[in-house]
């Protein structure tokens, strides 16, 4: 099964290599595809590449790694990665769908979603505020190019 990220999707997990866990606001999925292959394949579904993306990105805020990426900009679907889209841990998000991200420890961090969904994840709190903080300003100026 091929997934395009949509409006609903809030997270895309790894569970594998080869495997992904997928939540949208109503449903989970399993999709076999990691995480980035479903961004790839959902950038092109959406007329462009990863590396476009990317390098899109890159022209708005600047060279920097673990790049923020426009999904689809009429609906403005931006997903950022909690570590480099390269390694087999990196969770992608939906930045528009986070209400909130909650310190738990050191090392990790929960997430709650705009529809009160929950996850806990590996990642620092400091490192998740950033990457949403860079996923919301690249929403941004999009969003302010287009008026």
């Amino acid at each position: 099964m091929n997934y395009e990220i949509n409006e609903g999707t809030l997270a895309i997990m790894p569970m594998d290599s080869r495997t992904s866990r997928v939540l949208e606001d109503e449903v989970e999925y399993v999709i076999e595809e990691n995480p980035y292959q479903i961004m790839e394949e959902s950038c092109k579904y959406f007329g462009s590449s990863y590396r476009g993306r990317k390098e899109g990105a890159k022209s708005i805020l600047g060279d920097g790694y673990k790049m923020p990426i426009l999904i689809e900009d009429s609906r403005n679907i931006v997903f950022f990665p909690t570590s480099s889209p390269e390694d087999k841990s990196c969770v992608w998000l939906a930045s528009r769908k986070i209400k909130n991200i909650e310190f738990i420890d050191e090392l990790s961090s929960k997430i709650i979603f705009d529809n009160n969904q929950e996850i806990e994840l590996p990642f620092s709190y400091r490192s998740l505020q950033n990457q949403l903080l860079r996923a919301t300003r690249l929403e941004s100026v999009v969003r302010n190019r287009k008026k």
